[in-house]
C-alpha cells in the first residue's frame, strides 16, 4: 500500500474518529441531563452540534455561503461548489450533480447567458462573501425547461444601501506554468436604478497528458502518448442597469461581450509493435498546433410587474457565438524525421439563439397557480475543410474528412403549475409540454434529418414538516435531454492522428423518469433517487486492426436504470474544529449492444468527501478537504479509483476589506483518470487522462465602497447550454 493511500486513510480515520466521539458524548449527555443544549468535556475535547447552515426548500438542499466557515478558505464560488454536498467539479471545472448530471446554473432564480468557459470564469470572479446561499435541485419541476435535470441556484447578496461598491478578485495558479485570473466588479445604486460593470482578464498556460494502449488478439500493439500545452487569453465585459420604475414595475437590461483565444501545442508519439512486442512496426512523432478564437455577444431584457398576489414577467435573450479554429496534423518517422503525412483543417462555426418567455402567477390564500410559455430559435452553421499534402508537395482538398453541417431548432413550450400548503403539508404539481422542430443537414454528405416531436412532461412533489428538526419530501419528474450541437455534428475531433470521435446527426434525445425522497433531521440530510433513462446518449469505441484507428462513435443505448443515495452531516468537534462529511453511493444498470454482443452489468460505486475547517488564533482559518472515488465505469469500461487532498489557509485584514488565501490543490497529484476496457477478448484498450490540477494557489480580494454587493447577471436558457 502506497504512502499516499496510507495518508488518505489516516485523514478519513481522523474525521470518523470525530464522529465516534460525538456519539459517545451524546450517550453520556443523555444519561446525565435532559437539557435542550449542553456542552460536555471529555478528556478536554469539546463536542457540540454544528450551527445551522443547511436546510431544505421543497426537498432541495439550501446551503448558506457568506459567513459559512466551511467556505472561508475557498478562493471563489467554483471552489465553494467543490465542497458543497451533492455537487462535483471535475479537473476541467465541469459541474455535475447526482453523479453525472450537468446542471443549469441560475442566478437569483434565473439562468445565466454564458458558454461553459464563460460561466466558469464568472464563478471564479465571485468570492464566497458575495453569495448569500446555494440551492441544489436534483429533481426540478415542470416549471423549468425539460432539459434541466438538475439546477444550482445561486442567491447573490442584495444591494440595500445607496452609493457605490467595487471589488477586485485575483487568483494565481502555480505549477510548471502559471495561470492568472482577474475580475473587477463595480455597482452604483441611486435608489431607483442600479448600474453595474463587470470586467475580467484571464491569461496563462494549462497542460494535459493523454496515454493509450490499443491491442487486439492476433494484431499489432500500439501505444499513444500526447502532451498538450494550452496558452489562453480571455477578456470579458458586461454592463447593465436595473430600473425600479415604481413599486410594481422593474426592468433590467444587460449587454455583454466575451473574447477568447487559445494557442495550443500538442505533441505526441505512436509506437507500434507486433503482437509479441519483439519487433517495431511503426514509431512516429506527431505535432498538432492549433489556433482558436471565439467571440460572444449577448443581450438580455428582463421585465416584471407585481401587484399584490399577481406577478407577470418577460425574459428575452439573444446570443451570438463565432468560433474559428485552424489545426495542423504533422506526422514524422521518429528515427529519421522523414515526413509521413501532413493535413490541416480550417473550421468556421456560428451559433445564433433567440429566446422569449412570459410567466404569470397568482396567489389565492394558500394556493399558488403559475403558468408560462416560451419560444426559442437556434441556428448553428459549421464548415470544416481538410487539406492533405499530396505527393506533389501541394495541399489538396480532402472530401473524406471535410463537411458542411447546419442545424436549426425551434421549440415551443408551456407549463401549468399548482402549489398548495395545508398545515405542515405542501403539494406541488405541474405539467409541461415541449414541441421541438429540428432540421440537421450534413450538406457534403447529402444527409438531412428532420424531426417534429411533442412531449408531455409531468411533475409532482409532496413535502411534510414534522417539526423544526425534521421534514420529508417526495418528488417525481419526467425530463428530456436533447443532444448538444457537437454530438450531432458528423466531424472528426482528434485526440491523436489515429484516435478521434465523430458526431451523429441521427442521435435521438433521451428521456428520464425519476423519483426522489429526501429526509432532514437537524443538519443531517439524506436523499435517495431512483429512475430510468431511455435512449441513453453515449459514445462507443470501434477499433480497426488494419489501420490502428480507434473511433468513438455517438449512439443511443436502449435504457439504463440508476439509483443514487446521498447523506451529509456536519460535526462540530470543538469550537475551532468543524467537519462536514458526505457519502454518496451509486448504482447503474445499462443495456448496451456492442458489435455482435449485448452487455448488461450492475455497476456499484461510492464517493466519500470530508471537509475539515480549523479556526486558529489571530484570525487564521485552515481547511483540509479530501475526496475519494471508488472503482466505477459502465458496461464497456472500468474507471479506476482516485482521490485528492486540498489544503488552504485564509486570513482577513483591514477590517475584512482585504482577504488573502494560499492553498495547494490536489496535494499528492493523485486525481488522474484511468480507464480500462472490460472485455479483453474484444479489445485491450487502456486510457489515462491527466490534467495539471496539482498546483499552488494564491488568492487576493479587496472591496471598497459604501453599498452592499449586487451584480445582476444575464440569463442563459437550455439552448445556450447546448451551444458548446
Amino acid at each position: 500500500m502506497t504512502i499516499k493511500l496510507w495518508l488518505l486513510l489516516f485523514l478519513l480515520f481522523l474525521s470518523f474518529l470525530g464522529k465516534g466521539q460525538e456519539i459517545v458524548k451524546r450517550k453520556v449527555s443523555d444519561s446525565l441531563t435532559q437539557a435542550k443544549s449542553s456542552t460536555t468535556n471529555i478528556s478536554e475535547v469539546i463536542i457540540q452540534s454544528a450551527p445551522r447552515k443547511m436546510k431544505l426548500n421543497d426537498g432541495n438542499l439550501v446551503m448558506s455561503v457568506a459567513g459559512n466557515k466551511d467556505f472561508k478558505t475557498s478562493t471563489h464560488l467554483l471552489d465553494v461548489l467543490r465542497k458543497t454536498p451533492g455537487v462535483t467539479v471535475d479537473q476541467e471545472d465541469g459541474i455535475f450533480i447526482g453523479g453525472r448530471i450537468a446542471p443549469a446554473v441560475l442566478i437569483d432564480g434565473k439562468p445565466v447567458v454564458m458558454s461553459n468557459q464563460e460561466l466558469q470564469a464568472y464563478l471564479r470572479s465571485l468570492s464566497p462573501d458575495m453569495v448569500e446561499s446555494l440551492e441544489v435541485n436534483t429533481n426540478p419541476s415542470s416549471k423549468y425547461d425539460a432539459e434541466f435535470k438538475g439546477i444550482i441556484d445561486i442567491k447573490l447578496k442584495k444591494n440595500t444601501g445607496l452609493g457605490w461598491k467595487a471589488s477586485y478578485n485575483g487568483n494565481v495558479y502555480i505549477n510548471k506554468f502559471n495561470y492568472r485570473e482577474n475580475a473587477f466588479n463595480i455597482s452604483y445604486h441611486t435608489g431607483k436604478v442600479t448600474y453595474n460593470l463587470q470586467t475580467g482578464y484571464n491569461e496563462g498556460i494549462s497542460t494535459y497528458r493523454y496515454q493509450a494502449l490499443q491491442r487486439l488478439a492476433n494484431t499489432n500493439i500500439m501505444r499513444t502518448h500526447t502532451d498538450q500545452e494550452d496558452f489562453g487569453k480571455m477578456y470579458n465585459i458586461q454592463v447593465g442597469a436595473d430600473f425600479r420604475l415604481n413599486d410594481k414595475n422593474r426592468l433590467v437590461i444587460n449587454l455583454r461581450g466575451n473574447f477568447r483565444s487559445h494557442d495550443r501545442t500538442r505533441n505526441g508519439s505512436l509506437f507500434t509493435t507486433d503482437k509479441r512486442e519483439t519487433q517495431t512496426v511503426l514509431n512516429t512523432a506527431n505535432e498538432n498546433p492549433t489556433d482558436y478564437l471565439q467571440d460572444n455577444y449577448g443581450i438580455t431584457t428582463d421585465y416584471s410587474f407585481q401587484n399584490k398576489g399577481f406577478k407577470l414577467s418577460f425574459l428575452g435573450n439573444y446570443l451570438s457565438v463565432k468560433n474559428k479554429q485552424n489545426d495542423d496534423f504533422i506526422n514524422r518517422d521518429q528515427a529519421t524525421a522523414i515526413l509521413l503525412s501532413y493535413w490541416k483543417s480550417d473550421l468556421m462555426n456560428t451559433i445564433n439563439i433567440y429566446t422569449a418567455q412570459v410567466d404569470v402567477s397568482q396567489k389565492i390564500n394558500e394556493v399558488d397557480i403559475e403558468a408560462g410559455i416560451k419560444y426559442s430559435s437556434s441556428d448553428t452553421h459549421n464548415n470544416i475543410r481538410y487539406d492533405t499534402l499530396s505527393a506533389g508537395n501541394q495541399f489538396v482538398f480532402d472530401p473524406a474528412r471535410s463537411n458542411v453541417f447546419s442545424y436549426k431548432e425551434k421549440i415551443w413550450a408551456g407549463y401549468l403549475a399548482y402549489r398548495q400548503k395545508m398545515g405542515n403539508l405542501q403539494i406541488n404539481a405541474g405539467l409541461r409540454f415541449e414541441n421541438t422542430n429540428s432540421i440537421s443537414n450534413a450538406i457534403t454528405m447529402d444527409s438531412v434529418v428532420s424531426r417534429n416531436d411533442l412531449e408531455w412532461l409531468p411533475s409532482l412533489s409532496v413535502n411534510y414538516t414534522f417539526n423544526k428538526s425534521s421534514e420529508l419530501s417526495l418528488s417525481y419528474s419526467r425530463k428530456i435531454t436533447r443532444p448538444v450541437f457537437s454530438q450531432l455534428n458528423p466531424f472528426r475531433f482528434y485526440f491523436s492522428p489515429l484516435n478521434y470521435w465523430i458526431g451523429n446527426p441521427y442521435l435521438l434525445p433521451s428521456f428520464t423518469s425519476q423519483i426522489k425522497a429526501t429526509y432532514r433531521y437537524k443538519n443531517w440530510i439524506t436523499s435517495f433517487t431512483v429512475g430510468k433513462e431511455k435512449d441513453v446518449m453515449t459514445r462507443y469505441p470501434l477499433y480497426n486492426p488494419e489501420t490502428n484507428v480507434l473511433e468513438y462513435l455517438g449512439t443511443n443505448l436502449p435504457y439504463r436504470n440508476f439509483a443514487v443515495l446521498e447523506t451529509s452531516f456536519p460535526i462540530r468537534i470543538t469550537k475551532w474544529w468543524n467537519i462536514t462529511s458526505q457519502f454518496t453511493g451509486y448504482y447503474n444498470d445499462e443495456f448496451r449492444p456492442y458489435l455482435d454482443e449485448v452487455f448488461a452489468l450492475n455497476i456499484y460505486n461510492y464517493e466519500v468527501r470530508l471537509n475539515q475547517v480549523f479556526s486558529l488564533p489571530k484570525g487564521f482559518t485552515v481547511n483540509l478537504f479530501a475526496n475519494y472515488e471508488s472503482k466505477t465505469g459502465n458496461s464497456l469500461y472500468i474507471i479506476k479509483p482516485r482521490y485528492t487532498i486540498d489544503v488552504s489557509v485564509q486570513k482577513s485584514w483591514l477590517d475584512n476589506k482585504l482577504n488573502t488565501k494560499i492553498g495547494f490543490n490536489n496535494l499528492l497529484d493523485s486525481y488522474e483518470q484511468q480507464l480500462e476496457f472490460r472485455h479483453k477478448q474484444i479489445m485491450d484498450n487502456r486510457l489515462t487522462h491527466w490534467w495539471d490540477s496539482s498546483r499552488l494557489v494564491f488568492s487576493l480580494s479587496y472591496t471598497l465602497g459604501s453599498s452592499k454587493y449586487q451584480v445582476k447577471e444575464t440569463q442563459k436558457t437550455e439552448e445556450e447550454n447546448r451551444a458548446r
